[in-house]
């Protein structure tokens, strides 16, 4: 079941420390929190700051419809049936995988290099029933080398990524209908970010916040990449911002942190570049195919300390 943010006692003195925390970032680098309120008027959340990402890089692809995966000499854009291998010093192309029309792979979402493999999220949206595989590239040669299928599972594999020694991903869920159905394709409420062990077998799995659901809709979530900061940088299919999440300490809610603004960017599958230097946040523009880097004042945004309970002797227990 999704989890739906709750009014209760205790929840504003939580608001405000969190907003404390928040309100030491210099005010040039983050908006200041605003509040989501219910329909009776009541604060019921703080909506976390929000930062703007520097554009430090622009390259012209072809291809760059999906999504873009990197390393540290080459950057890999995504476009349902192909992958291109480009230069990252000179943006030249120099592989590209293509898959054949009748081939079973249809949809690459996203993608991510571990070591010198990329692993690309797979589905067949926006065919019934929902189906998932990731694909497996030798980083090299762009030859496909590997396959692992959840069949019919929780929804399309939209991004995979490894983090903390485990594998995480995205199983999005959408409003639209498809051409020629009548009902939803899953219901975006029901995306869920998922911790897999190195089998791919699921351990845990968490809901992203109505707010941010409520964005994404009638598409969902389509990116995914742990940043530098050791949190879950998330996107969505459309809107040019990424979502700054963390593990909740309790429950089964992703705590939303901050949004940072990517200018330029159309949604769709991002990339943390992890390897050496400046941390770069990767994505592209899907109207021009280009891929685009970015550097992002992750250093800037807090993490909000919210304590949602409290423990009560004999004399103050409540009735």
């Amino acid at each position: 079941m999704i989890a739906r943010v709750k009014i209760a006692t205790g929840v504003a003195a939580s608001i405000a420390v969190g907003a404390l925390a928040l309100s030491m970032v210099t005010p040039a680098q983050a908006s200041q929190p605003a509040q989501v309120r219910s329909a009776a008027g009541a604060a019921a959340v703080a909506v976390p700051p929000t930062f703007t990402a520097t554009l430090a890089r622009s390259y012209d692809t072809f291809d760059a419809n999906q999504a873009v995966a990197v390393d540290k000499k080459y950057f890999y854009v995504v476009d349902n049936r192909k992958i291109t291998k480009h230069d990252k010093a000179t943006g030249k192309p120099l592989l590209q995988f293509v898959s054949d029309s009748s081939g079973p792979i249809i949809h690459m979402d996203s993608g991510v290099v571990v070591g010198d493999k990329l692993y690309a999220a797979h589905s067949n949206y926006d065919q019934s029933p929902m189906e998932s595989s990731i694909e497996v590239f030798d980083t090299k040669t762009m030859r496909h080398i590997d396959t692992y299928s959840f069949g019919i599972y929780r929804g399309s594999l939209t991004w995979l990524d490894r983090h903390d020694g485990a594998w995480w991903a995205g199983f999005a869920n959408y409003d639209q209908v498809p051409d020629g159905e009548t009902e939803p394709y899953g219901g975006t409420d029901n995306t869920q970010i998922v911790k897999m062990d190195d089998d791919f077998q699921v351990v845990e799995s968490w809901n992203i916040p109505k707010t941010i659901l409520d964005r994404f809709k009638p598409m969902s979530n389509s990116g995914g990449s742990w940043g530098p900061d050791g949190r879950l940088w998330l996107t969505g299919h459309d809107l040019g911002e990424a979502y700054v999440m963390k593990l909740p300490s309790a429950g089964a809610e992703l705590q939303w942190v901050a949004t940072v603004t990517l200018p330029s960017v159309e949604g769709q599958g991002i990339a943390w570049d992890r390897s050496g230097g400046t941390p770069k946040l990767w994505a592209i523009k899907r109207s021009t195919s280009q891929a685009l880097s970015f550097t992002v004042p992750f250093r800037s945004i807090g993490d909000p300390e919210t304590q949602t309970w409290q423990v009560f002797g004999p004399g103050h227990f409540q009735q």
